[in-house]
């Protein structure tokens, strides 16, 4: 129905309600909600919305090595959201991601062996430990993170159930200043979506054009991440979300899907479809 049609429909049903008494009900009363939201840390002890479309979690508490200290709280609020978005599953969840190879005298979590697709780790800041490292923060995000608090609120710990977003952003650590820390960045997300790959999960990417060219740049069609689905941000509002939608996705090959818009201090997101 066009939007003339509908809002002509509207006002003769208000105009028939008045006339018989009868309290006139909003457009929208009868419509499904159609908007998610996500929601992470600086949400804990805030008040969420009730039944959401779709809820997307973060597992992180703002650094890829630190759980979100709400996860089971949050992962609750999500169970509940309604799934009424064709495309969007009801729960979601999303995982900080970092390469900080350029800082290995201060890091330890920087992994010293292990095999990956560009050889054997050996503890250098290469590709290959910059895969293994987003290999086992992933593994971690899910066994020591996202499984045990999904079991206390209720919902399936197995990764597989959910869509996972691999969050890219700046405010994170990352290797800078040429193509060769933008390769060893993008091993890093390589490893993260193989770990979340092997235990059967939906993986895309979150980021906005700008991160993900100073971080990642292109991606090349063998690469691990082509043709995943992006999920962009800085919409603004649900107009621009709905402007972001027709975006270029961050790799090729893949769709956008979802964009964010911010609305009342809270995260909304707008299903691409």
């Amino acid at each position: 129905m066009s939007s003339t049609l509908r809002a002509l429909v509207v006002a003769v049903l208000s105009c028939v309600c008045v006339l018989v008494g009868v309290p006139a009900a909003s457009a929208a009363d009868d419509d499904p909600p159609v908007v998610g939201y996500d929601v992470s840390h600086p949400q804990c002890d805030v008040p969420l919305p009730d039944r959401p479309a779709f809820g997307i979690v973060g597992v992180n508490g703002g650094r890829a090595t630190r759980p979100n200290p709400c996860l089971t709280e949050q992962l609750a609020w999500a169970a509940e959201a309604t799934g009424a978005v064709r495309g969007q599953p009801a729960l979601q969840l999303y995982v900080n991601t970092a390469n900080p190879g350029q800082l290995l005298d201060l890091v330890h979590t920087w992994p010293l062996a292990g095999d990956s697709p560009y050889g054997h780790c050996d503890g250098a800041n290469d590709e290959a430990c910059s895969w293994r490292y987003g290999w086992l923060r992933a593994y971690l995000d899910v066994e020591a993170f996202f499984a045990p608090a999904a079991e206390r609120a209720g919902v399936d710990p197995d990764p597989a159930a959910h869509r996972w977003w691999l969050d890219v952003e700046t405010m994170n650590t990352w290797q800078y200043g040429s193509p060769a820390a933008r390769a060893r960045n993008r091993a890093a997300l390589e490893g993260m979506a193989a770990y979340l790959g092997s235990r059967g999960a939906e993986v895309g990417l979150y980021s906005t054009a700008q991160q993900w060219g100073r971080i990642v740049g292109d991606v090349p069609r063998d690469s691990a991440l082509y043709g995943l689905d992006s999920w962009l941000a800085g919409g603004g509002t649900p107009a621009g979300a709905r402007a972001t939608c027709r975006r270029a996705p961050l790799v090729g090959g893949g769709e956008v899907v979802m964009a964010q818009y911010v609305e009342d201090r809270l995260d909304h997101n707008h299903p691409c479809d």
